[in-house]
């Protein structure tokens, strides 16, 4: 195990466990993951920052070594600012990689020397869930347990009770 900081960043609206499962491998390989959570202007989230951030908790509590943050503006002023190693990715299928390649190649030019981009293939048991379809299935009132942690579909559920009292 590397004893360096690496991070695993994203919007996580919501988490999920093919995200977790992400967060639970990568963090065997360092003594650090920073889990960034994206504050992006330009995007609507479902959950707000202060949800999401709540929801990585619930699904990482298990795993020692995290830290979660919330930052905003580019990944690579965040690295080369906080001392990280290397930056995680999850890759779902073909496409994913299409597209995450071409953001790791513009980070490695933006990373400090030695800053490395490692790619996670999911479990194949998580590759179709995506925050997007979990948002999609539960905001028509379908069934999501078992793509999102336990105690994060508590929350999601609670957030929904609690926006639907003040209508």
């Amino acid at each position: 195990m590397n004893t360096g900081k690496m991070i695993y960043a994203g919007s996580f609206d919501p988490v999920t466990n093919g995200h977790l499962d992400i967060i639970a491998r990568a963090a065997r390989l360092c003594g650090t993951l920073v889990i960034g959570v994206l504050t992006n202007s330009e995007k609507a989230p479902r959950y707000a920052e202060q949800d999401r951030i709540a929801m990585l908790r619930f699904a990482a509590e298990k795993i020692p070594n995290v830290e979660i943050i919330s930052y905003g503006g580019l990944l690579a002023d965040y690295v080369n600012e906080n001392g990280i190693c290397a930056v995680v990715r999850g890759l779902r299928a073909s496409m994913d990689f299409e597209y995450e390649i071409r953001i790791a190649q513009m980070n490695a030019r933006l990373f400090r020397p030695g800053v490395e981009t490692i790619f996670l293939m999911t479990d194949p048991a998580h590759s179709f869930i995506s925050s997007s379809i979990v948002k999609e299935v539960f905001g028509l009132g379908g069934e999501i347990s078992g793509l999102v942690p336990e105690k994060v579909y508590n929350h999601m559920k609670n957030i929904e009770k609690s926006q639907n009292s003040v209508l």
